[in-house]
């Protein structure tokens, strides 16, 4: 596949599947790589794996979940350069591990969002940013377990995610309000959770993300839980204004 199939593919999918993350989508990305590949050296096929991830982070989807959901996927399935003698029986291990590696990867939101929605406790306010495609589901689990409680969303401008992430809540007969962006210190004292996903976790266990809310949150001492899949964690050093000091 050459940079411009690369790029339509990968952008098909987002634009197709609302459930699928950037990250979910780079690695899916990379399998039909895979499958369409014509290397004839592990060499080459590593530059055409790299070649991709490089165009998918070029593209205006979310660089810091495309690159941290490759780098997993890619540290995943190359161990089979090690267990095999001919690249042809390697490719096909990497195929079957790339496959197995997404299907659990499909799975691990569901048991995340399972987890999360107890949390969640009958009559409670929650608190959330954009469209999390984990919280939603979490809260969709909540509503399934007869929970009643009330969300609160910021609007997230400039594409206004959250208004997307109302409807589909109202759609669950889950009560939702949207906020302005610049609210969240004002509804952080009325809310007994603040629940928000992650566009990326650090090594140094920062957390990415549209909004900041930790200092807020710190501040009034409300619970805050964080849930992401594994895929967005990524080897990058979370810098705060400590570090310049």
């Amino acid at each position: 596949m050459d940079k411009q199939e690369i790029e339509i593919f990968f952008s098909e999918i987002l634009e197709k599947e609302q459930d699928v993350s950037a990250g979910m989508a780079a690695i899916i990305t990379l399998l039909k790589v895979l499958e369409k590949d014509k290397s004839e050296t592990v060499q080459e096929l590593d530059s055409n794996f790299q070649v991709a991830v490089d165009t998918m982070k070029n593209t205006d989807y979310p660089v810091t979940a495309v690159a941290s959901g490759c780098e997993l996927f890619l540290r995943f399935i190359t161990l089979a350069k090690l267990d095999t003698k001919t690249f042809e029986a390697c490719k096909s291990i990497m195929l079957h591990r790339g496959q197995l590696f997404l299907k659990k990867l499909m799975e691990a939101r569901r048991k995340v969002a399972k987890l999360a929605a107890d949390f969640i406790v009958d009559g409670c306010r929650v608190l959330t940013h954009s469209r999390s495609r984990v919280v939603l589901l979490a809260m969709k689990e909540a509503a399934k377990a007869n929970k009643r409680f009330e969300v609160y969303v910021t609007r997230s401008s400039p594409d206004s995610s959250g208004e997307v992430m109302q409807r589909q809540l109202e759609d669950c007969n889950i009560s939702c309000t949207v906020i302005l962006d610049s609210a969240v210190a004002y509804v952080m004292e009325q809310v007994d959770l603040v629940m928000v996903g992650a566009e990326g976790v650090v090594e140094s266990g920062g957390i990415i993300n549209k909004v900041v809310y930790m200092i807020k949150v710190t501040t009034l001492k409300n619970q805050i839980l964080v849930i992401n899949e594994c895929l967005v964690h990524i080897h990058l050093i979370h810098i705060t204004l400590n570090t310049f000091l």
